[in-house]
C-alpha cells in the first residue's frame, strides 16, 4: 500500500502541471481570438460604417454624473413655447452673383409694336422684368500667333552703307520652341492637380476640341514648367516657411514605377509641411523615397519652434524642434476601441467611453476658444484644459494594469501614455492647435488625386508633382484661382529678374500686389 501511494503522488503533480499549462494556453488563445474579433469588427466598421468620429454629447455627462442623475423638483413652467417657420432671407442670390461678370440682354418692342391696342397712342418704357441665370462658357482652344515686326529706314537703305534695324519688343516665352502657352500649361496642371484628371483623359478631352497632343507631351510641358519656373516660387516659399515658429507635418505613400535600384511596387513617400493658424497659409510637399528621419531633418534645416505631428517616431530628435501631439489621433484610438467591442462587453465599453469623454471635453473647450486671442487661449487652457489633462493622466495610469496590452483599448491607453509629452505641449502657446487636422486636410487633395492617376512614372516626375501641388494648394488657401495664378506666373517669370528676391516676393500666393483676376471672385481681398 505504501508503494502504491508513493507512485500516485508524482501522477497528481504531473496532472496539476499539465492543467496549469493548458489553462495558460487557453488564456493565450482566448486573448488571440479576442484580438482577431476586434480586428474583424474594426475592419467591418471601416468598410461599411460611418467615417465620422463625432460622439454623443451625453458622453460628456460622465464628468457631471451627480448633476446628471439628480432629479430636483421643478415647478411647472408657465411660459408657452411657440415655434414658427422663418422665411428665407432675400438678397442671398444677389450676394452670390455680385462678383461675377454680367452680360445684359435687352428685349424691346419694335417700333410697329409700340402702339396702344386701345387708343392707338404711342407706348413708353415704364418698367422692366428681370430674369437672371448662370451661363457657363466651356474651354476653347485657339492658335495665337506672335508676330514681331522688324523696321528699317528707307533713306539709309538708299544712301548709307549701314541701315539701322529696329525690332519691336515681344514678351519672352515661358516655353521657347514649344506650342505650350502659359494658359495651356496652367490648364493641364489645374486639370490634373486640382480636378484630378489623369493625362490620358486630358489627351482625349483635347481631341474633342480638334487638337491632338500626346500625354507624354503634356507631361513634358508640366515638368518643364515646374522645374524651370515654379521651383523659383517653391524655394522662396520654403525659405519663408522656415522662418515661422509653428508648423504642421504629415506624410503619405506614393508609388513611383521607375526608380533606380528599386522595384515598381516599392513604396515612396510624399511629405507635407505647412504653416499654422496664426500665419499666412503655406503648403509645401516634398517627395522622398523613404520615410526615414533624415528627410524631415533635411527639409526643416534651420527651423526652430513647434511642429505638430502624429505619433510617427520619424520626427523624433529634430534639432531645436518641440513636437506637438495630435489629440484627434488619441480620440480616434478610443473611438476604434468602442467600435471593436462586442455588445456584451459592458465594463470595457464604459472604460472606453470614459477615455473618449476626456478627449471630447478637451475638444469642447477648444470650440469655445475658437475666436479667442492667442494670449486669452493660453490662459484659458491653463485654467480649464490642464485640470482635465491631469485627471486623464491619472485615469490612464489607473487603467493600465487592468487592460490587455494588445486589445484596442489597451493600445489606446498605451498610445496616450507614450505620446503624453507631445499631447500636453499645446498648453505652452496659445497659437498651437490641439490636433494636426490642418496637415491632414492639406494632404487630402494629394490622396484623392492619387486615386485617379494612381502613380508617378519617374522620381523626377514625382518631384515636379510635389512642386505643382505646393503651388496650387497654397494658392487655393489664399483665395486664388489656381488656373489664373499659374498663368500669371508663367507670363511674368520669364520677363523679370528671377534672382531678385523682392520681385519674387511680389508673386507669392499671399502677395498683396497680385492682380485681381488671380482671385476667386467671391473670395477677393
Amino acid at each position: 500500500m505504501a508503494h502504491t501511494a508513493q507512485s500516485s503522488n508524482p501522477s497528481i503533480a504531473y496532472y496539476r502541471a499539465q492543467n496549469e499549462k493548458l489553462e495558460l494556453e487557453k488564456e493565450a488563445l482566448e486573448a488571440k481570438v479576442q484580438w482577431y474579433e476586434e480586428q474583424f469588427r474594426l475592419s467591418q466598421q471601416r468598410r461599411f460604417g460611418s467615417s465620422s468620429e463625432k460622439t454623443d454629447e451625453d458622453q460628456l455627462s460622465l464628468f457631471n454624473e451627480v448633476e446628471g442623475t439628480s432629479t430636483p423638483t421643478v415647478e411647472e413652467s408657465t411660459v408657452e413655447t411657440v415655434t414658427y417657420k422663418r422665411k428665407k432671407q432675400r438678397g442671398q442670390r444677389e450676394q452670390k452673383l455680385e462678383n461675377l461678370p454680367t452680360e445684359t440682354m435687352d428685349y424691346h418692342l419694335s417700333d410697329e409694336e409700340q402702339v396702344c391696342s386701345c387708343c392707338g397712342g404711342a407706348l413708353h418704357d415704364m418698367s422692366t422684368d428681370v430674369r437672371k441665370e448662370l451661363k457657363v462658357i466651356p474651354a476653347q482652344v485657339k492658335v495665337v500667333e506672335h508676330v514681331r515686326h522688324v523696321y528699317g529706314c528707307r533713306h539709309c537703305e538708299r544712301h548709307d552703307i549701314e541701315t539701322p534695324i529696329v525690332t519691336a519688343k515681344m514678351p519672352e516665352p515661358a516655353f521657347p520652341g514649344s506650342l505650350a502657352s502659359p494658359s495651356a500649361v496652367a490648364h493641364a496642371m489645374t486639370q490634373k492637380y486640382v480636378e484630378g484628371m489623369p493625362l490620358y483623359r486630358q489627351e482625349k478631352h483635347l481631341e474633342r476640341f480638334g487638337v491632338s497632343i500626346p500625354r507624354q507631351t503634356l507631361a513634358n510641358w508640366m515638368m518643364s514648367g515646374a522645374n524651370t519656373w515654379l521651383e523659383l516660387i517653391y524655394n522662396e516659399m520654403h525659405a519663408q516657411l522656415l522662418e515661422l515658429d509653428a508648423l504642421h507635418a504629415d506624410e503619405t505613400t506614393l508609388q513611383v514605377l521607375s526608380e533606380p535600384e528599386r522595384s515598381a511596387t516599392s513604396k515612396s513617400y510624399m511629405w507635407l509641411f505647412r504653416s499654422g493658424q496664426a500665419d499666412v497659409p503655406m503648403v509645401l510637399y516634398d517627395y522622398q523615397q523613404t520615410r526615414a528621419n533624415k528627410h524631415p531633418r533635411r527639409f526643416l534645416d534651420g527651423f526652430q519652434g513647434y511642429l505638430h505631428v502624429d505619433g510617427y517616431a520619424g520626427y523624433n530628435g529634430l534639432p531645436h524642434v518641440r513636437l506637438v501631439g495630435c489629440w484627434a489621433h488619441a480620440r480616434r484610438k478610443f473611438t476604434e476601441a468602442l467600435q471593436a467591442l462586442p455588445e456584451s462587453a459592458a465594463t470595457t465599453s464604459v472604460k472606453a467611453k470614459e477615455g473618449l469623454a476626456f478627449c471630447n471635453q478637451l475638444f469642447d473647450i477648444e470650440r469655445h476658444l475658437k475666436d479667442a486671442s492667442p494670449q486669452e487661449r493660453y490662459e484659458k487652457r491653463l485654467e480649464r484644459s490642464q485640470p482635465v489633462l491631469e485627471a486623464f493622466l491619472a485615469w490612464l495610469q489607473e487603467q493600465t494594469p487592468h487592460v490587455l496590452p494588445k486589445s484596442a483599448l489597451g493600445k489606446a491607453i498605451k498610445y496616450c501614455r507614450n505620446q503624453w509629452e507631445r499631447l500636453e505641449a499645446f498648453l505652452e502657446d496659445g497659437r498651437l492647435e490641439i490636433d494636426n487636422n490642418r496637415a491632414e486636410r492639406s494632404i487630402k487633395p494629394f490622396v484623392m488625386g492619387r486615386k485617379n492617376w494612381l502613380f508617378s512614372n519617374t522620381a523626377k516626375g514625382a518631384k515636379s508633382s510635389a512642386m505643382i501641388y505646393s503651388i496650387v494648394e497654397t494658392a487655393k488657401e489664399n483665395g486664388l484661382n489656381p488656373f489664373h495664378y499659374l498663368s500669371y506666373l508663367f507670363e511674368e517669370l520669364p520677363n523679370m529678374d528671377t534672382t531678385d528676391q523682392a520681385q519674387l516676393a511680389q508673386l507669392l500666393p499671399w502677395s498683396k500686389t497680385l492682380p485681381q483676376e488671380c482671385f476667386v471672385p467671391n473670395q477677393s481681398k
